[in-house]
């Protein structure tokens, strides 16, 4: 049986005028970027600057504009089918939600590279104004670009926006003569990682959690101590509990209980959404409640607590 290919995807996401199109028809100029592959560009929004496809490199290409309800599988499926498509490349209207296009992608497509734009003279503002769609855009970000960045800017600003989003993606400045820089700011974490017990203050909790997440092998084996809220069910073995905070990373919308198992040989009863301090080794591997490989907490003690002053954790 003939094996299907899978297509790979490079994703282009920002608002209006963030740069994308100039940044594709650069793409499509590039020699190196022609790899023979018959490559569909779907485009999702018509700013001011075209396309001139007279100036391309890729020669076996086909241009497809899409509208909002043009985002579902079977329209994908049929303009993948009718040019052929091996390689995708999209742009991607900001005021769409990702989620959006990922539920209409067909099976055989998946994500190769995402970048995205910002235009830096207006982004504080949409960050301000619509942060829920900045954030879309950042989450999944291998690269996130700045264009029109001017010396009198603060990266240190810019930087901190993104990493309280995620520390994922790159990070690169472009200025208005075309000068880019990357950025290299450094982000310690907020706790020392080498303590012989790793004090978790109620205000950093978010920045753990996301680090234990986002890097848990180097966690196996080192002792936390943190506050937290008890998640119990019927269902759990005795002995298991889940601890952890309800986290904001962006705004309301997307606030979720963040917790982690735990295993503890406590007389205490438990209860759901009992504070408590929790001094706990680290064990990296498989639970059937994340249904994956993940940090299992083995509890040397667990104390009821009051709540934090804010229980709501954030990244700011």
């Amino acid at each position: 049986m003939q094996q299907t290919q899978e297509v790979p995807v490079y994703l282009f996401l920002g608002f209006l005028e963030a740069g994308k199109t100039k940044f594709i028809q650069e793409t499509f100029e590039d020699e190196r970027f022609d790899s023979g592959e018959r490559t569909l560009l779907l485009v999702t929004e018509e700013g001011e600057e075209e396309y001139d496809p007279s100036r391309f490199a890729v020669r076996d290409y086909a241009v497809e504009t899409l509208e909002e309800e043009d985002l579902n599988a079977q329209t994908l499926s049929y303009l993948a089918q009718k040019h052929g498509a091996e390689r995708v490349v999209v742009e991607y209207n900001g005021m769409l939600e990702l989620q959006k296009f990922f539920d209409a992608m067909p099976e055989t497509w998946a994500i190769a590279q995402v970048m995205t734009f910002f235009d830096a003279t207006t982004f504080l503002q949409y960050n301000k104004n619509m942060r829920q769609l900045v954030f879309d855009k950042v989450q999944y970000a291998d690269m996130v670009v700045f264009n029109r960045f001017r010396g009198e800017y603060s990266k240190e600003e810019f930087h901190k926006i993104v990493r309280g989003m995620t520390r994922r993606p790159g990070i690169v400045y472009e200025y208005l003569g075309g000068k880019a820089e990357y950025d290299e700011i450094q982000d310690p974490l907020p706790y020392d990682l080498n303590a012989e017990i790793i004090e978790i203050a109620d205000k950093d909790y978010a920045f753990f959690y996301r680090d234990l997440v986002e890097e848990t092998e180097k966690y196996d084996g080192k002792v936390v101590r943190f506050k937290g809220l008890v998640a119990v069910d019927k269902k759990m073995p005795k002995g298991t509990i889940v601890v952890g905070r309800h986290i904001m990373t962006c705004c309301e919308a997307d606030i979720a209980y963040s917790g982690l198992v735990c295993l503890h040989n406590s007389r205490l009863p438990l209860q759901m959404r009992d504070w408590v301090v929790v001094t706990a080794e680290i064990a990296v591997g498989y639970h059937k409640i994340y249904g994956q490989r993940g940090p299992v907490l083995k509890a040397r003690s667990v104390e009821y607590a009051p709540p934090p002053e804010q229980e709501l954790a954030t990244f700011y």
